[in-house]
């Protein structure tokens, strides 16, 4: 299919890796010309010089911190007059509920909802006069069922749905769609990061952890980025415009909903 974006532009947060990079590299597969971000140089380096070989697109990279008010004014600069956005972030560290103080919570905050909203706030305004663009939120299936060992990350992200909830009907007449994508588990270093934690909580071998937690999906394995970068730049393609303030589950069927 052609989404019908070539020559876009857009800003992909934390895409040197994962998800992000799932994203980057599916729409740099549709010829879109990107801004690339994360907070490793090396890694995000090598990643951008991946994609220009591979598609021919132009990439820009901004080696900054989202979470930080320096960071996304950095990224900001480099963004101005971008297409596309997509916000993502590394998820807060797991833990208890008794875990968490004041500034834990608010560390979260910075990451996972008010730095999606900064960028929003400062690079949708210009695609409302262009009349057409697309964001892009990643957040994650813990909004839609929460999992108790990720608290900050569940009263994070569902403070960004709320947020996009009334914020994308507000601009959806101007051309521009919001939307959220929500990922279970992937093959990714978050997920490493987690069967990692359980490998030393119950004294397994990491491949049990993993074989465990697929056999809790349908779909019975992790997903892939490619895959989900796929659904990313469907949502940022002009076939999508209709589709306005969805959080749409990507997890294999893992969260046992009706609706």
């Amino acid at each position: 299919m052609d989404l019908g974006i070539k020559g876009k532009k857009a800003l992909v947060c934390a895409s040197s890796k994962g998800l992000g990079l799932g994203c980057a590299e599916n729409l740099a597969a549709a010829g879109v010309d990107l801004i690339m971000n994360a907070r490793g140089a090396e890694a995000l380096e090598a990643a951008a010089e991946r994609l220009r070989k591979k598609y021919g697109v132009n990439i820009t990279t901004v080696v900054a911190d989202v979470a930080t008010q320096e960071g996304q004014a950095a990224v900001i600069e480099a963004a101005q007059g971008v297409d596309i956005l997509v916000n993502n972030a590394g998820g807060p560290p797991p833990g208890m509920w008794t875990d968490w103080d004041r500034e834990d919570f608010i560390k979260a905050l910075d990451a996972n909802m008010l730095a999606p909203i900064a960028l929003i706030k400062a690079l949708v305004p210009a695609m409302m006069e262009k009349g057409w663009g697309r964001v892009v939120n990643i957040t994650s299936q813990s909004v839609r069922a929460p999992i108790g060992v990720l608290g900050l990350s569940n009263s994070a992200r569902t403070g960004l749905t709320g947020y996009v909830a009334g914020t994308s009907r507000q601009v959806a007449g101007k051309g521009v769609t919001i939307n959220n994508l929500l990922p279970g588990i992937h093959a990714t270093d978050r997920a490493d990061a987690l069967d990692g934690a359980v490998v030393a909580a119950r004294n397994i071998s990491l491949e049990d952890a993993r074989a465990e937690r697929a056999a809790g999906i349908p779909a019975g394995r992790y997903g892939t980025a490619d895959e989900f970068g796929a659904a990313c730049a469907f949502l940022c393609s002009q076939h999508a415009g209709f589709i306005v303030g969805q959080s749409i589950l990507l997890d294999g069927g893992a969260t046992n909903l009706t609706m």
